[in-house]
């Protein structure tokens, strides 16, 4: 039998007890034109990175080593060092970019182009728009499958969700849905696809495959007219067992069934919330908070809100980096 050293036994208990290494929660706070930067142990603001006019849509590369941000009037994606915390350059984007997806592999980024009305192809390497895609007025939400097969895009003024083929960028279906689309996902097996819509307070359930409707959700909070509860920001766990919903003006975050489409609980969070994100260890959801410059921290195991940490003005968007 080996016998390890005091040296050893020592080493392996500081291995054992040492906390992992935190993530870093990055926000893009609109009105400020800044990225803040919170620290996921202290669960505070680390560092504050001035960045182009009007950050709206942030995202972490899949090997989270850039961090990318919209700027909406600048009509570029700004890219962001997380670990030195700073600006590094910047990308062209097409008009008014607003939210974006990028590839499984991180080298395209899929943007909606709000006042173009399509949807542009980014080569990250090349530095270059590479081709576009018309889609209906007004497309925001962005997402892409996991299996880096197709992009899904809102429309808001169209009430309509597309679907484009990634790789010869034609359109595969469009999709009529609730006014106001805000926000679409794929589900993690990419057989579902979710999508907000702001103007009913509704979030409806699409088959991939099929374009038919699997379920639809609509939001009662006690207190509150349905012309206060807005639908907006999604975001579902990686074993697909539980999706969120930010719901705007009602300063609720809700937890929906991906079964039975039932709304399973309700989070009071900051004023006017935005966009929502899980953390990597899916034990925390934030969410950024627009009207009351915060982010609000859930914790998933207890189903609490344990936090409220001050940002900037406008906080949009939320995106984690390991």
């Amino acid at each position: 039998m080996r016998v390890l050293s005091a040296a050893a036994v020592f080493g392996l208990i500081l291995a054992t007890i040492a906390p992992a290494a935190a993530e870093s929660i990055f926000v893009s706070n609109e009105q400020d034109n800044s990225v803040s930067v919170v620290d996921g142990t202290s669960l505070k603001v680390v560092a504050t990175i001035p960045v182009g006019r009007r950050p709206r849509g942030i995202l972490a590369s899949p090997d989270g080593k850039a961090v990318y941000v919209a700027e909406g009037d600048d009509n570029r994606i700004d890219v962001i060092d997380p670990i030195a915390r700073k600006l590094v350059g910047s990308l062209p984007s097409g008009k008014d970019p607003e939210q974006f997806a990028l590839d499984p592999q991180g080298k395209h980024i899929f943007i909606a182009n709000e006042d173009d009305n399509e949807v542009s192809d980014l080569d990250i390497a090349k530095k270059a728009v590479i081709g576009t895609v018309p889609v209906g007025v007004e497309p925001e939400g962005m997402a892409m499958s996991h299996d880096g097969k197709l992009v899904a895009c809102t429309s808001e003024t169209t009430s309509m969700v597309h679907l484009i083929d990634a790789h010869s960028l034609k359109p595969v279906a469009n999709i009529l849905v609730d006014p106001r689309p805000r926000s679409v996902i794929f589900s993690p097996d990419d057989k579902v696809i979710w999508v907000s819509s702001e103007v009913l307070g509704t979030v409806t359930a699409i088959d991939v495959a099929s374009h038919k409707v699997l379920g639809h959700v609509r939001f009662a909070v006690p207190g509150l007219t349905r012309e206060q509860v807005r639908a907006v920001g999604l975001e579902q766990t990686r074993n697909g067992k539980r999706v969120f919903v930010s719901l705007g003006s009602a300063n609720r975050v809700a937890e929906i069934d991906p079964v039975s489409y039932k709304v399973k609980r309700y989070f009071l969070v900051g004023k006017r919330v935005w966009h929502v994100a899980v953390s990597p260890d899916q034990k925390r959801l934030y969410t950024a908070n627009g009207n009351s410059g915060d982010i609000s921290v859930v914790n998933l195991e207890d189903n609490e809100v344990t936090r409220s940490i001050p940002v900037g003005r406008g906080p949009w968007g939320v995106t984690v980096v390991p």
